[in-house]
């Protein structure tokens, strides 16, 4: 069975899209830890992230990276942290979430925000790629 995110790149589900490509898409976390919290994923379904193959990895890491020098322009922070869980989706992918300081990365508390302050800074984000 496909996951959700395979789901979510084939259409099937609706996302915040900020960027995407042939190989890889980002979308805005609808559970974030932190505002502006965006997950990247590659196009490709695999479970295990040191599972991908190196040209996927690399292609992944270059597609994130001006998609968090987008994030620092929208959100106010430090700098973007980059994490990888790899337990929650069975399908490789890494979370970019601003950061004030250090052990500001808590998965165990979302925020809660609405489809359509997702949506806008979404936008926000993707006009600053």
């Amino acid at each position: 069975m496909a996951s959700i995110f395979t789901r979510i790149i084939q259409g099937e589900i609706p996302c915040h899209k900020i960027a995407e490509n042939d190989h890889c898409i980002a979308f805005m976390d609808i559970n974030p830890v932190a505002k502006g919290h965006v997950l990247v994923v590659p196009k490709e379904e695999t479970d295990y992230f040191f599972d991908l193959e190196d040209e996927t990895l690399a292609q992944l890491m270059s597609f994130a990276k001006p998609i968090a020098k987008a994030i620092e322009k929208v959100v106010p922070c430090e700098r973007i942290g980059v994490t990888i869980l790899g337990l929650e989706v069975p399908h490789a992918h890494i979370h970019l979430i601003p950061l004030d300081k250090r052990g500001t990365i808590s998965f165990a508390n979302k925020l809660n925000m609405s489809k359509e302050e997702l949506q806008k800074l979404a936008k926000e984000i993707t006009s600053n790629i």
